[in-house]
């Protein structure tokens, strides 16, 4: 009897299950200590780990903080630090924006978090999750009802601008490209999209 070498068999990659954690199991770990020394981000129940920051990312954080601070003061603007999320979104969900403002400080800040449609305005400094920024993102934080909401690409020096949530999505969005000046809507404010961006090599 012939033996044929065994090949293994040609299979479409599997969509194994994989645990979703809800924000309570995620507090509860926080508690423990689980995480001490970790940055993460919680978005449809999974953990997005947001550790190492090349430093053109953390440029462009810092020069757009700085920006949105020299406009409406340093207490108003916050950077990666958690905004609600809304309706279903909320129990797997917990956005840690790069930079975002507030429309007033407000003392209960101390207990709960900002929600989106406390902010004026949120903004994302994205190279290697383009497609997660303009797609997820900006589906979560039109439902969460922030206003104007921005994605710095850095591999294209270009600017994405949405605007007019409608509760799923925006309805409108712009292409700025670095040469372009852009201000937030209804604001007289101006910046150009270059002084956002960090230097070029």
């Amino acid at each position: 009897m012939s033996v044929a070498p065994w090949l293994p068999f040609q299979t479409a990659p599997e969509a194994l299950p994989r645990k979703r954690f809800t924000r309570e199991e995620v507090e509860h770990l926080i508690d423990t200590g689980f995480f001490e020394g970790q940055r993460w981000e919680l978005i449809d129940g999974e953990l997005l780990d947001k550790m190492g920051q090349k430093p053109p990312h953390a440029s462009a954080i810092r020069q757009t903080q700085a920006w949105l601070a020299g406009v409406f003061g340093a207490d108003r603007v916050q950077s990666q630090l958690p905004i609600e999320a809304a309706g279903a979104d909320r129990e797997r969900s917990l956005p840690e924006p790069d930079v975002a403002v507030l429309a007033e400080p407000k003392p209960d800040y101390h207990k709960r978090h900002p929600r989106g449609d406390e902010l004026l305005l949120v903004v994302e400094v994205s190279d290697t999750t383009v497609s997660f920024d303009l797609n997820r993102k900006a589906a979560l934080y039109a439902a969460a009802g922030v206003p104007e909401y921005w994605v710095l690409e850095l591999t294209r020096r270009v600017l994405v601008v949405h605007r007019r949530p409608d509760g799923s999505t925006y309805r409108l969005a712009q292409l700025f490209s670095e040469a372009d000046t852009v201000s937030m809507e209804g604001r007289g404010e101006t910046v150009r999209v270059s002084e956002i961006l960090p230097n070029r090599s």
